[in-house]
């Protein structure tokens, strides 16, 4: 009985260590499958770190709420801290169970990884590196320690922004590095939502403009494509929006949108209490210009 009992501890145990090895095994070999899938032959001779899931995972306290960042339409974003005490943000996408959906959002990402590791200026955030592992990539930022600029105008109405000198400084950083994508990358790169979200502030508040996820790539020998409008109502170039032609002038429309709610401390559309009548802030604001009227944003901004 007693050497009975001893074989069918042994057997349990050796089918437990089975099954311990053959579970390790799939895991490893499904974190092989997503770092070929994502590129990993190719980006692994590269100069750009990859990052492994449990690294990252650690980092953020496996994605804990607190660690959020900010949410999109396409994924999330959250702070990380590496074992090396550096600061980073973690662009990890939505989880979604639908095949097409995720098709599209794996083209998404992919299409932001081969931007992002062409652009390299200080005033765009600045990619660290990407986690292949996972079954979708993830995008390792330099984490911008102040926040976006819309929080700081809109929200926070921070003191800083009471110098005409630093609303005017954000505003040139911002239009060096969209002169960086529109001349100086190859090819040029539209980033088709620029607007205050996008334009963070470092620790010396100096604008680095962020996320590439909607951004276009001009083909070599033209200045314009046709594509689906996409971007952020308020900042979108009307013609853009009327006949899906993209062009750098799109991309200068939206910067001069941003331009007026530094000027002004205005947000893009003005919200009545009828949502219907909800007023175009360019529009108002070139009026007043035109007829010459007092705007009352200036001094507003001024007692920010």
């Amino acid at each position: 009985m007693v050497l009975v009992t001893y074989a069918v501890c042994r057997m349990v145990i050796f089918l437990a260590f089975v099954i311990i090895i053959t579970w390790g095994g799939c895991k490893r070999r499904n974190k092989l499958r997503n770092f070929q899938q994502n590129g990993g032959s190719l980006l692994k001779h590269q100069k750009i770190r990859i990052f492994r899931e449990k690294e990252l995972e650690k980092a953020t306290e496996k994605y804990d709420k607190s660690r959020l960042l900010g949410q999109g339409g396409s994924g999330a974003v959250y702070k990380g801290v590496l074992a090396d005490k550096s600061v980073v943000a973690i662009k990890k996408p939505n989880e979604i169970k639908q095949l097409q959906r995720e098709i599209i959002i794996m083209k998404e990402f992919q299409h932001e990884i081969s931007v992002v590791s062409q652009v390299n200026h200080k005033n765009v955030v600045k990619v660290l590196g990407l986690c292949l592992e996972t079954k979708f990539p993830l995008l390792i930022y330099e984490f911008i320690f102040n926040g976006s600029l819309f929080d700081h105008l809109h929200v926070k109405r921070s003191v800083m922004l009471k110098s005409w000198a630093n609303r005017l400084r954000i505003a040139a950083k911002t239009s060096l590095a969209l002169n960086y994508l529109h001349s100086i990358a190859d090819p040029p790169i539209i980033h088709r939502d620029v607007k205050s979200t996008n334009i963070l502030l470092d620790e010396n508040f100096t604008a680095k403009v962020s996320d590439f996820g909607a951004s276009v790539l001009i083909p070599s020998g033209k200045s314009a494509v046709v594509t689906k409008v996409q971007g952020t109502r308020g900042y979108l170039d009307l013609e853009y929006l009327i006949t899906g032609l993209l062009t750098v002038k799109s991309g200068v429309y939206s910067f001069g949108v941003v331009l007026m709610e530094l000027l002004t401390g205005q947000k893009p559309i003005l919200k009545q209490r009828n949502p219907k009548e909800n007023v175009n802030f360019i529009q108002y604001f070139i009026s007043s210009v035109e007829q010459k009227e007092h705007f009352s944003g200036f001094d507003e901004l001024r007692g920010c």
